[in-house]
């Protein structure tokens, strides 16, 4: 099972025990405001499902982030394939109790170096609305360029990237 520890955050792999606190998560409106709104608990199992699978099949997918000082599951961060292509994209949700503290940018920080170091990807991809500036703001923040404007998911999105080279010589671990 892999697992990252960073200053504030233990990122790990999923569990089906997750659901409760996962389905907390994704059905809240104002946290899945940008990512597809809220979703059933059905539906979030059936995420959870998706998540370890990924696993699985890949060495690579979204890890449960817990915080280390109340040791609760607080939202999830990793990589996973952007839709309908071979392209390794960063995802990111978080409780909205924990924003604005920077433990998004840890925990992406964190995956991206996994990615990079770990899985040996060449390049990998972000994308959020265009409205979502936080996000956006984020991804400039961990070293990502904005490339394109792009439609995946049904809905038009901006389409950020960061290469192994660009995350080598720009980001400090």
């Amino acid at each position: 099972m892999q697992e990252i520890e960073t200053a504030r955050l233990y990122l790990r792999q999923f569990t089906p025990y997750d659901l409760d606190e996962l389905y907390r998560i994704y059905s809240d409106a104002e946290i899945m405001k940008y990512l597809r709104g809220v979703k059933t608990r059905e539906e979030t199992e059936i995420a959870l499902h998706t998540m370890l699978k990924s696993w699985e099949e890949n060495n690579f997918g979204m890890w449960a982030l817990v915080h280390k000082i109340d040791r609760k599951m607080i939202g999830r961060c990793g990589l996973n394939f952007l839709e309908k292509t071979p392209e390794v994209q960063l995802g990111y949700a978080l409780d909205k109790v924990y924003w604005n503290q920077g433990l998004a940018t840890e925990a992406s920080l964190a995956s991206l170096n996994y990615g990079f170091q770990i899985l040996n990807l060449e390049r990998i991809v972000a994308i959020a609305l265009p409205e979502n500036i936080t996000s956006q703001r984020l991804m400039q923040k961990v070293g990502m360029k904005y490339e394109k404007n792009a439609h995946y998911y049904e809905t038009d999105v901006v389409y950020y990237s960061i290469s192994r080279e660009s995350y080598q010589s720009k980001v400090v671990l």
